[in-house]
């Protein structure tokens, strides 16, 4: 399948697929969504010194480089695990410009770090940032109360319909930990109903640029 790097509404790169007419990342600003869908709404939820996050479609490092970020800020201790079926290529990667877009010349080294690092085994990106990067298909995640935030960044349901399933979500639920929330760009009724069918309490967010809104799902079980 054709792929391209494009520039999007504000300045940030992504990765755009002619065939489907999907990119990674929102045409509207790569680095808008992320921060929007999920920073605002996930990672600044979680108030704990210590994070464990599940990001559902690895692809360009992006929301990884920006959570490790804004984890320097407060000095957040991140457990990071990202899945990823079809990894993006050496070459794609260094045609992206996040750390420039993000004014993070100073941590060049731990974008490089994030993707250079082998698949499959948990590394220390730095003191208090550790990354396990899975090739794995969705469907074969078998983690159990292990995350308090799961970024849910899939290619959208319009192209790839069987990732946004009661059978996925139910996944999804199962991994994380009680109280834990899943955040992702989609508002699709469907999706909305597949989260709440397993357990989830979902919420519609106002979406990030381009988009009028976004879910919020929440795992919330008695004790």
């Amino acid at each position: 399948m054709k792929r391209e790097i494009i520039i999007t509404s504000d300045g940030s790169t992504t990765i755009h697929l002619p065939d489907w007419n999907e990119q990674y990342h929102s045409k509207h600003g790569a680095i808008q969504e992320a921060y929007h869908v999920f920073i605002k709404a996930g990672f600044e939820q979680i108030n704990k010194e210590e994070i464990a996050i599940l990001e559902i479609g690895f692809g360009t490092g992006l929301n990884c480089f920006i959570s490790f970020l804004e984890g320097q800020k407060n000095n957040t201790k991140i457990d990071y695990v990202g899945v990823e079926a079809y990894p993006v290529s050496e070459d794609e990667i260094i045609k992206l410009n996040y750390v420039s877009e993000l004014k993070a010349s100073n941590y060049q080294s731990i974008f490089h770090k994030i993707h250079a690092t082998s698949w499959d085994k948990k590394h220390a990106v730095s003191n208090t940032f550790s990354l396990t990067k899975r090739k794995q298909f969705f469907t074969d995640i078998n983690d159990e109360n292990q995350f308090d935030l799961i970024y849910f960044d899939a290619f959208g349901a319009r192209v790839q319909p069987d990732l946004w399933t009661e059978d996925i979500f139910k996944i999804m639920f199962i991994a994380l930990k009680n109280n834990g929330i899943l955040v992702t760009y989609s508002a699709k009724g469907s999706v909305r109903r597949a989260m709440q069918s397993v357990g989830f309490t979902v919420e519609r967010l106002p979406g990030p640029p381009g988009k009028r809104e976004m879910l919020r799902a929440t795992k919330i079980t008695s004790l």
